[in-house]
């Protein structure tokens, strides 16, 4: 099942979503007449975990991690799918990183390896935008629209063995799969559960396979997984665009 939030003009809605539409327990609303896809989830925190793939590692001279490597975005970051994603005039150098994303589904503490299915709702994608000449992850990492998220969350999927692509304006740039990761998304959902309690709607998101590389304005990104469907989305020349 697909769930997915709506911005309407009387406010955001979340329900089943199929075939264009979102329904609710009170109605129906058609996507691109009564609303919009917004990102599919509320979170208090997006937990980003880096250097998951090998083959990144060796392209950007990352040395191998013992453990997941972590760091967090704002919900201030986040956009949905065909929103724009905004070209600060702070940087030049904006990349694109197509990543799996657990969606949790109920609180949660300490919680082990063979336990986390249980509390992921499901998955989704999402763009782990970066200012890559800026100092530090917080800098590069958690500026408004540097984490677009959608276009829904899928419930019913397993995460192990999925293929990925990304396609910028129509070329591709990334082609991996999710058994490729060093960590694998249990075991990430089971690490960072015991340094944080994790909430409803919080976002975990796995690491980028190998060829994040830089965007321009103008520039269309769409990232899809298997099983999933593509997060979509353009980028703008101004903040105020996006």
């Amino acid at each position: 099942m697909r769930r997915a939030r709506l911005r309407t003009p009387g406010g955001v809605v979340s329900g089943r979503y199929k075939e264009g539409v979102v329904t609710t327990q009170d109605a129906e609303y058609v996507v691109g007449q009564d609303g919009e896809l917004t990102y599919p989830c509320s979170p208090s925190a997006l937990y980003c975990v880096g250097r998951n793939f090998a083959e990144t590692l060796d392209q950007m001279n990352y040395e191998r991690p013992d453990e997941p490597d972590f760091f967090i975005k704002p919900p201030a970051s986040l956009v949905g799918h065909d929103d724009s994603i905004w070209y600060p005039d702070w940087t030049n150098e904006l990349t694109y990183a197509g990543e799996l994303v657990a969606v949790i589904g109920e609180q949660c503490h300490d919680i082990a390896v063979g336990d986390v299915p249980d509390v992921v709702d499901g998955y989704t994608i999402m763009n782990d935008v970066d200012a890559l000449d800026q100092q530090g992850r917080t800098a590069r990492k958690a500026f408004d629209t540097s984490g677009p998220l959608g276009p829904w969350v899928e419930t019913d999927i397993d995460p192990h063995g999925i293929d990925m692509t990304t396609t910028i304006n129509g070329e591709e740039r990334q082609a991996a799969n999710t058994e490729l990761m060093l960590f694998d998304p249990h075991e990430i959902v089971a690490y960072l559960s015991r340094r944080f309690t994790l909430r409803p709607g919080d976002a975990i998101a796995f690491g980028s396979p190998a060829n994040p590389g830089t965007i321009e304005p103008g520039d269309r990104i769409e990232i899809t997984y298997e099983g999933i469907g593509t997060l979509s989305n353009t980028v703008a020349t101004s903040e105020n665009d996006a």
